[in-house]
């Protein structure tokens, strides 16, 4: 069950301010002091935006990721990383992301980073709302890496996310998402139940040691989805997944298979997009509760918490800053209205 009925929450990333987007540009102009300063300045901008709009859970805004799987990779060792992505013109696409080759063993001595960036959270945030950390899984990691079979390379990165989990769960983080989003893309013509199997061995220390949740979204990269955006394909064997909750994104896609929570809240608890991050409509706090509403028909309050369909890195921080504000104002016109 929610900790709290009709809570909310954020899946991960938060827009940088446009000054961090400048100064990553020249990275090499700063010193390792300028650089903390920067990281702790860029996390406490995201934490005040996501403290304003009122959320009972908040990130680091993932604000020292440059790129969500680069940042990993500079952990790695044994990848010889791509210089120069094969098309840089034209639409923005997920081609331009870039392959890296597999030279050596997989290994991450120093760990992936995301305990430094929880205890970083816990340093600065306010007392009040609960952190989440989130990690990506080994299937999702493994989309960009050149190997013998994508399988094999998620294996080897298996061990790492594992690692991961155990270091953050001994570094006090309570609650943590494993964002597997390649295994939602893909699961039309992969086998669901294999992906089930690997997310399961990924979060088995964790479980049971902390709140653990999943994301399952289409991709959203330059705010762009990769595949057919069905949940079908995944259920029912994702209801095995081995977590406390959930994540489906909604919003974007009208609240297409909507019935598909209450099948979730019988045994997990589910967390439903009701924030559309590739529009810039900016929804009302009216939207909101409407929305809020239709979630209640199909499952009960204390299974349900509300989010934004995906991180919001792609979102212009004005709109993803105004957007929260209206979720949580929303939400909160709903839980007056049932005396929650």
């Amino acid at each position: 069950m929610q900790p709290r009925p009709l809570r909310t929450t954020v899946i991960g990333s938060y827009p940088f301010p446009g000054w961090l987007e400048l100064a990553s540009e020249q990275l090499d102009r700063f010193g390792p002091a300028d650089l903390a300063e920067l990281q702790d300045d860029a996390v406490a901008a995201a934490i005040h935006d996501q403290v304003a709009a009122g959320l009972d859970v908040i990130t680091d805004g993932e604000q020292t990721r440059l790129d969500f799987n680069l940042s990993f990779y500079g952990y790695i060792e044994g990848i010889d990383r791509e210089k120069t992505p094969p098309r840089r013109f034209g639409p923005a696409a997920h081609d331009q992301r870039g392959k890296h080759k597999i030279v050596g063993e997989l290994r991450a001595p120093r760990g992936l980073g995301v305990v430094e960036e929880f205890l970083r959270l816990k340093r600065l945030a306010p007392a009040g709302p609960v952190l989440k950390a989130s990690v990506p899984g080994p299937y999702t990691l493994s989309g960009r890496l050149e190997g013998a079979d994508r399988y094999h390379t998620t294996e080897q990165l298996l061990p790492l996310v594992r690692t991961e989990l155990e270091r953050l769960i001994e570094a006090g983080c309570a609650e943590i998402t494993v964002d597997e989003p390649s295994m939602s893309c893909y699961a039309w013509k992969e086998d669901p139940k294999r992906f089930v199997g690997i997310f399961n061995r990924t979060v088995e220390p964790a479980v049971g040691r902390c709140r653990l949740s999943t994301h399952l979204c289409f991709g959203n990269y330059k705010g762009r989805a990769v595949g057919p955006r069905q949940y079908a394909p995944m259920f029912p064997a994702f209801r095995d997944l081995a977590v406390d909750e959930i994540h489906l994104e909604m919003a974007s896609r009208e609240f297409s298979e909507l019935a598909l929570i209450g099948a979730i809240a019988q045994a997990r608890d589910v967390s439903v997009g009701i924030i559309d991050v590739k529009s810039y409509y900016v929804e009302s706090p009216a939207d909101v509760a409407a929305r809020v509403r239709r979630c209640l028909e199909f499952a009960p309050p204390e299974r349900l918490s509300f989010a934004p369909d995906c991180g919001l890195s792609q979102t212009a921080r004005w709109a993803a800053r105004q957007k929260l504000a209206n979720m949580v104002a929303g939400v909160a016109m709903v839980r007056s209205e049932r005396g929650i």
